[in-house]
């Protein structure tokens, strides 16, 4: 389940941020007019991210009840931070909607003038962007523990665990320097903070797929692995 979960959650997660993503501009009457042209698609990017975040905790759920066995309370502190991380984006979600309550042409916004209505969108997808900057900012508190756990179980590959902790703890430096410093958002892309822990996620997901991991039964007991070697 938590291979499943990590690469089911990917596909839903780049169309709705970067093809969905690419109707907004700065030009908030641009913005404006992506979205009314294109509002199926738009709405779709929105049942896509909730897809997406239904995963995610199914994907918190499994990596929880594996890595427990190694150490319980490291793992569920990693839970609740991924937890609170999916939640922030969740009323991300819920924000959007407002924006298509702005732009769907309903009587009860008929007061404003077009370019006002542009503008309070434009605002409310900023809001979308903020929110998802304090989400990766736990996740940087929360996925960096779940490597540990990775890193220490020896259910994966040491090296894969160990790139994914670097990786989990760059993207929470970059999302509390960009709470800080806004304007490294333009020069450092997407690609820079998200790539590794992106590249960790897809390869876990598809070494779980195919490897698994040992079951507890499997794990050879110390004792017998002494005699063993004794032998």
């Amino acid at each position: 389940m938590v291979g499943f979960s990590y690469i089911f959650a990917l596909a839903p997660s780049i169309f709705a941020e970067f093809y969905v993503g690419g109707l907004v501009s700065d030009n908030a009457i641009v913005t404006a007019q992506n979205i009314i042209a294109h509002q199926r698609l738009y709405r779709l990017g929105l049942a896509a991210n909730l897809l997406a975040f239904a995963v995610d905790v199914l994907l918190v759920t499994s990596l929880y009840v594996v890595l427990e066995r190694v150490n319980r309370r490291l793992a569920l502190l990693a839970a609740f931070f991924r937890l609170m991380e999916t939640t922030i984006l969740v009323v991300a979600v819920l924000n959007d909607f407002y924006v298509l309550r702005l732009l769907g042409g309903a009587s009860y916004v008929s007061a404003l003038d077009p370019t006002t209505l542009a503008a309070l969108a434009r605002v409310s997808i900023g809001m979308h962007g903020s929110a998802y900057n304090v989400a990766l900012l736990l996740f940087g508190f929360g996925s960096p523990i779940f490597c540990y756990l990775w890193l220490k179980s020896r259910y994966i590959p040491r090296a894969l665990a160990a790139f994914g902790l670097i990786a989990s703890v760059w993207i929470g430096v970059c999302a509390f320097s960009f709470v800080v410093f806004p304007e490294l958002n333009r020069i450092i892309n997407v690609g820079y903070y998200g790539g590794p822990i992106f590249l960790f996620e897809l390869t876990v997901g598809l070494w779980l797929l195919f490897k698994s991991i040992r079951q507890p039964g499997e794990l050879v007991p110390a004792s017998t692995a002494r005699s063993v070697f004794r032998s």
